[in-house]
């Protein structure tokens, strides 16, 4: 086939961006003329809250990549679109998370339709995003009114795009990543991240949203912290840090903060330094961090928010618990009961192989070939 992939991709930095590179490769090794197109300029300045969008390492040489998306110009919506149509991929694959994509996404995908030949298949994280706004509703509408088919990843995102649209669709789960590397020793992690070796540690990973619920943690972390057990917060802040400084203070010590954007090589350390990933979230569709421990066998606790609970099963690999602070709590000591944590690693062996890219990109061609 010949695909087009629209959305995140070097040098814009984070999950998003590997997934999309991480199909385009499964793609390529089954013979298919893959080619993606990512922004130009993905967010205005004023509407990112991170310190920055993109990364300097070098463009990966075994894919190709164009930067030509502008998110704010119209008129580039239409030059796209229109160059995707004469092209004629078999497939235009788009990654949706957040209605800001939406005109831009909508009218490119409604240009390159034009043609009679492609078809625009999305790989669906949310439908309604975690931080509502008023144009949230009008621009899912529009949006997802473009497309031919989906795959999304938790059935509350199902539920949600069934009140917009009835286009085909499959379930397929988050898959595990892979790009970050294998598991190293724990010593040498420590060493890297200037960890106490003869200590425990957990880790709260990824961008800090007040969906993502750090505060309930932090004040059950008032109750869970003994010598010996250290709580790792890592990840930059997309809010703003003060209203969590009250929290931090009298944990002094027993947490360890670092406040910036993990690159992708520093991965590996932090989930080879812990016992266990923590993802107190207070919503959730799902969450590609619990991909990553897949990757590195973290046992995890997560709450019974979204598709958190399809992901993670109870008592298999970690605990499911209430978004709570007593829940929380519970939890997390639970994992150092009896022989928790290594039940959880081994079990985790067995569970991962639900979440491959290959089964991912099976379920998107099983989309485009229901619209034939």
């Amino acid at each position: 086939m010949k695909i087009v992939i629209l959305g995140p991709a070097h040098p814009y930095r984070g999950g998003l961006a590997s997934i999309m590179e991480t199909m385009a490769r499964e793609y390529i090794s089954r013979g298919d003329e893959v080619k993606i197109y990512t922004f130009s300029l993905q967010y205005p300045s004023l509407l990112f809250p991170g310190k920055s969008q993109i990364v300097d390492t070098p463009a990966p040489a075994d894919l190709h990549i164009e930067r030509i998306v502008n998110t704010c110009n119209p008129i580039n919506w239409i030059v796209v679109g229109n160059r995707i149509r004469r092209e004629a991929p078999d497939m235009v694959l788009m990654k949706y998370w957040t209605p800001f994509m939406a005109p831009c996404f909508g009218t490119i995908a409604r240009i390159a339709r034009r043609n009679g030949v492609t078809k625009v298949v999305c790989q669906i994280d949310n439908v309604e995003p975690h931080e509502h706004h008023i144009i949230d509703r009008p621009f899912n509408r529009y949006y997802l009114g473009a497309v031919d088919g989906f795959v999304y990843m938790s059935e509350q995102v199902h539920r949600e795009l069934a009140q917009y649209t009835t286009a085909p669709s499959l379930f397929s789960p988050h898959p595990m990543f892979s790009n970050f590397g294998e598991r190293v020793e724990r010593s040498e992690a420590c060493q890297k991240l200037g960890l106490d070796p003869n200590c425990d540690y957990l880790l709260f990973f990824g961008l800090i949203r007040e969906y993502k619920g750090l505060d309930i943690l932090l004040q059950a972390w008032n109750n869970i912290k003994r010598e010996g057990l250290k709580l790792i917060v890592a990840g930059e802040f997309y809010e703003d840090k003060g209203k969590y400084d009250e929290l931090f203070e009298p944990l002094g010590d027993s947490v360890i903060l670092h406040d910036r954007f993990v690159a992708d090589a520093d991965v590996k350390y932090y989930f080879s330094a812990v016992d266990a990933l923590v993802l107190p979230y207070k919503t959730a569709t799902q969450s590609g961090v619990t991909q990553i421990a897949y990757n590195f066998f973290t046992p995890m606790v997560v709450t019974n928010v979204g598709g958190l609970p399809e992901i993670v099963p109870h008592d298999v690999v970690g605990y499911v618990c209430l978004p709570t602070v007593a829940g929380v709590e519970g939890a997390v000591k639970a994992l150092y009961e009896n022989d928790n944590l290594s039940r959880f690693r081994h079990n985790i062996i067995e569970v991962r192989k639900r979440f491959s890219w290959s089964a991912m990109c099976d379920k998107i061609v099983e989309v485009l070939n229901m619209l034939k």
